[in-house]
């Protein structure tokens, strides 16, 4: 693993940053969740690294590099969502309520929960890293190279470090069936509270995109927004099989088109273009 850092400038970039402006809606409305995600998976790991053993050097190492990762994401998206706030100022309660669900779960839930949401999250990155890298790839033709960059960059990582939370679950608590239970709890509770908050925000962004539409427009507005759902879900169930094994190995996972040369940077210069030419 590696930090790099991505130099990209949002500020006159806008929240129609795609010709699909549903799509651009959709993944405005996810860019709010790393910017109070990450901090928070910073802060679970700080307190997994006190519970290491002194022979477990390699996962402390991967957790000090894993964290900066983290907390360069949490400033790109930081921001991005500048930005979005400029435009939507109503947004921000909503991200505001997001985060104080994670000050709430670092002040009452016990570590292991904690570390299995973190764990729960690392794993579901799996589903929009393949999206964003092998099926987007009509989607990013026409779209500001800033926000393939700031996706790319970041989902890139989420693959190169996708192993190092699961590594930490299970040196702090095996592999049996009580800690398998509450890794899978884990997942699903994490994937629930993410996609109901980034489908609250999804919600509003595209009833503002929606606003003065004439019925045949928001009918292909409609469609636009199915077609990147489809998208964004069709490798869900290949990985869901993957996660829920009581031997899954994410080390094992293979990168997605693209991901490979992203992660051969020391940098994340804009922009990142990893899609093939379409025809």
């Amino acid at each position: 693993m590696k930090v790099r850092a991505l130099e990209a400038d949002f500020t006159e970039i806008g929240p129609r940053w795609a010709e699909n402006r549903e799509f651009a809606q959709l993944y405005n409305a996810a860019s709010i969740c790393p910017a109070y995600l990450e901090p928070f998976l910073v802060k679970v790991m700080i307190e997994a690294r006190k519970r290491l053993r002194p022979d477990q050097s390699v996962i402390d190492e991967q957790i000090r590099l894993f964290n900066l990762q983290e907390m360069q994401h949490c400033k790109q998206h930081m921001a991005f969502n500048k930005m979005l706030f400029a435009h939507y100022p109503e947004i921000e309660p909503m991200a505001k309520a997001y985060e104080a669900d994670y000050n709430r779960f670092l002040k009452t839930r016990s570590l292991q929960a904690n570390v299995a949401y973190c764990e729960g999250f690392e794993a579901m990155s799996a589903i929009p890293t393949t999206c964003f890298f092998e099926d987007f790839d009509e989607l990013w033709a026409g779209a500001d190279p800033r926000a393939e960059a700031l996706w790319k960059w970041h989902l890139a990582e989420e693959y190169e470090h996708r192993e190092v939370v699961h590594s930490v679950y299970t040196a702090l608590y095996g592999r049996g069936p009580v800690a398998y239970f509450v890794r899978i709890y884990g997942f699903f509770f994490a994937t629930a509270h993410i996609l109901s908050n980034i489908n609250k925000i999804g919600k509003y962004l595209l009833a503002r995109e929606r606003e003065g539409m004439t019925a045949e427009q928001l009918a292909a507005s409609k469609a636009r927004e199915k077609q990147v759902t489809k998208l964004a879900s069709k490798h869900f169930f290949r990985h869901l099989r993957a996660i829920l094994s009581p031997w899954y190995d994410p080390a094992k996972r293979q990168p997605p088109r693209g991901v490979s040369e992203v992660l051969a940077r020391d940098n994340a210069p804009v922009p990142i273009v990893t899609r093939p030419a379409l025809a």
